[in-house]
């Protein structure tokens, strides 16, 4: 705990998702001296604006979660922006802080830079040995860069920079918009408003019962679309505990091989949708687009690194952490 006290600590991507997240969990651990920039008063993809954000921040160490992210759908779409966003935000932050002589930097990297055939589990030594699925390779090639300059610069420079590779992330706070959004929050937003609407319609047709007579469609089943066959796999990590792997090798890594950050299992598409449908309550037809891209065959990490280095295990298994995240939904977002 004492390892943040006097520290000024720069969190990049501090105010979204999971950077939320590490910021409280910064605090718990005694931080008090944290600087969550906003994008809307320092754009990261410019080199003056990033000298600007040191300047103001003056930080002792760096945790770089900014980032621009989406689906496949998001992916397909900005294929050049994603790209050269995350490069430039990723590169510039680096170089800036070496300038500065920063203490750490803590880059954070997406299982998405993986070869699309990798080997299950996915092992960091395997990183190299091909080329990323097609749809998210610009995203995924541009974060790996961080690892070739972390590596570079503390061969060079003597730079402590660390590069953790974690896997798709969910919980309370994501990214509901489905024309950005990933798999879990995607489906819990259609699952969830498809139910209502039924809901909403039998609640109409009960009021007027007396009066009026209802057209069959309004008391037909709900369906949902959802992309591809269902047959890749995945693996999720509750956001919460990546916040706590991030922390623990801020904490305690200090070397330049890549790191996983993930949770050990797979599931696949299909089950996943099976396990949220019920958690839902929703009933009615799924319909399997299979025009739409399946995404990568396959999706686990080897965590075992991440255990021996620095301890760190999930804790939050995957019903138990959508059923947190489903309340979320409801509670804040209907």
């Amino acid at each position: 705990m004492d390892f943040w006290n006097n520290k000024r600590i720069l969190v990049t991507g501090g105010a979204g998702f999971l950077g939320s997240f590490v910021v409280e969990k910064l605090q718990r651990r005694g931080c008090k001296d944290i600087f969550v920039p906003r994008s809307n008063d320092y754009n990261l993809v410019e080199m003056q604006a990033v000298k600007r954000l040191y300047k103001d921040a003056k930080p002792d160490m760096v945790i770089h979660l900014a980032a621009r992210v989406g689906g496949i759908g998001a992916n397909r779409a900005n294929p050049g922006k994603f790209f050269y966003d995350n490069l430039m935000m990723g590169v510039q932050m680096m170089e800036v802080g070496r300038q500065m002589g920063i203490e750490k930097f803590v880059a954070v990297g997406t299982v998405c830079a993986y070869p699309k055939f990798a080997a299950v589990p996915f092992r960091e030594e395997d990183l190299w040995r091909g080329y990323p699925e097609e749809t998210n390779a610009p995203y995924g090639l541009a974060k790996k860069m961080l690892l070739v300059q972390a590596q570079a610069y503390r061969q060079q420079y003597g730079f402590n920079a660390i590069y953790l590779l974690l896997v798709n992330l969910y919980g309370p706070r994501d990214n509901f918009d489905l024309e950005s959004s990933h798999v879990i929050p995607a489906l819990i937003h259609k699952f969830i408003k498809a139910q209502r609407e039924v809901s909403s319609r039998q609640k109409a047709v009960s009021s007027n019962a007396a009066y009026s007579i209802v057209p069959t469609s309004n008391s037909a089943p709900p369906s949902v679309v959802v992309w591809g066959t269902g047959k890749p796999t995945r693996e999720f990590l509750y956001v919460e505990d990546a916040a706590e792997g991030i922390l623990l090798a801020g904490e305690h890594y200090n070397n330049p091989d890549p790191i996983n950050l993930g949770a050990g299992y797979q599931i696949s598409i299909k089950e996943l949708v099976k396990l949220i449908v019920k958690l839902t309550g929703f009933k009615g037809k799924i319909i399997w687009d299979k025009t739409k891209p399946d995404g990568q065959p396959k999706r686990m990490l080897d965590i075992s690194r991440a255990e021996k280095e620095f301890g760190f295990k999930a804790k939050s298994g995957l019903e138990e952490g959508l059923k947190k995240t489903i309340e979320w939904y409801i509670r804040s977002k209907t």
